[in-house]
């Protein structure tokens, strides 16, 4: 039982160094912090939230991501927890913030970088292979090649069953 890494999503200022100096505390040095230090306020996070019913029922998270028009915020962001011990980042969404992806990684390439490839993302390119105005496994395949092209070591993506099967 037990975690290799954490993963905390929320973006909440300080977070990572209170999880870090917990981790530490409790003889868990080796358990990675894993931040999604550059969360963007993103329509593309919809379909997911409706199929898990996580839509806030009051406020709105927008106040804990970043404004979609501000790249700078992202390079600031993550500096601030590395500061505070982070192993590794994440850039979320990733298709529209490949520039993100870049930046982070040319600023932090000596952390892991992970970029998701959120639900809004993955449900574009079905409903576009359902209607078949697209090919599926070609698009897919693209956009996970542009997002390691810009910088990612590993995507997390709804896709990575079918991808693991189309690249076997």
């Amino acid at each position: 039982a037990g975690a290799d890494i954490v993963a905390p999503s929320g973006m909440i200022d300080g977070m990572v160094g209170a999880i870090r100096t917990t981790l530490d505390g409790a003889g868990l040095e080796r358990v990675a912090v894993l931040s999604y230090a550059v969360k963007y306020a993103s329509a593309f996070y919809g379909p997911f939230r409706d199929a898990a019913e996580g839509a806030p029922a009051f406020g709105d998270r927008r106040t804990h991501q970043m404004d979609p028009g501000n790249a700078r915020e992202a390079l600031r962001e993550a500096a601030l927890d590395v500061e505070q011990g982070a192993d590794g980042l994440v850039v979320k969404p990733a298709l529209g913030y490949l520039d993100v992806v870049r930046s982070v990684h040319e600023r932090f390439g000596e952390l892991p970088l992970a970029a998701y490839n959120v639900s809004g993302e993955y449900a574009m390119v079905k409903a576009a292979a359902a209607n078949g105005w697209l090919d599926e496994r070609a698009v897919a395949l693209e956009i996970l090649t542009g997002i390691r092209r810009a910088g990612a070591d590993l995507v997390i993506t709804y896709h990575a069953k079918d991808a693991a099967r189309w690249i076997q």
